[in-house]
């Protein structure tokens, strides 16, 4: 199962998500919920780089089964604002593959 974790900070704003582990939805390279989520994450981490000029910071691990991303700091409001919303749309892409594959993929926020 790919577990994703959304860390946000106390005014509600996304601090970093993590994925880990592998949907076993079917064999490597066919798996459609694990090319589904791997798409959204490095989608909107590639977008949050391109639109933005921000590159969070990164953590991949092993096979493929780590991604770990964390919004650094930065003081541009506008930006910070992009990057926040970049990431909720990621959110709803990925809630949306859960709901049609929530044996394969599972969705916590934590503070």
């Amino acid at each position: 199962m790919i577990r994703v974790t959304i860390t946000k900070d106390q005014s509600g704003h996304i601090h970093s998500f993590e994925m880990k582990g592998h949907a076993d939805f079917a064999e490597h390279g066919k798996d459609l919920v694990c090319a589904g989520a791997s798409a959204v994450s490095f989608g909107a981490v590639n977008a949050v780089i391109a639109l933005t000029g921000i590159t969070p910071i990164l953590a991949q691990k092993g096979d493929g089964g780590y991604l770990y991303v964390e919004v650094p700091s930065i003081s541009n409001l506008e930006k910070a604002a992009q990057i926040q919303l970049i990431l909720e749309a990621m959110i709803v892409s990925l809630q949306t593959i859960e709901q049609d594959y929530a044996k394969y993929i599972k969705i916590t926020f934590k503070k």
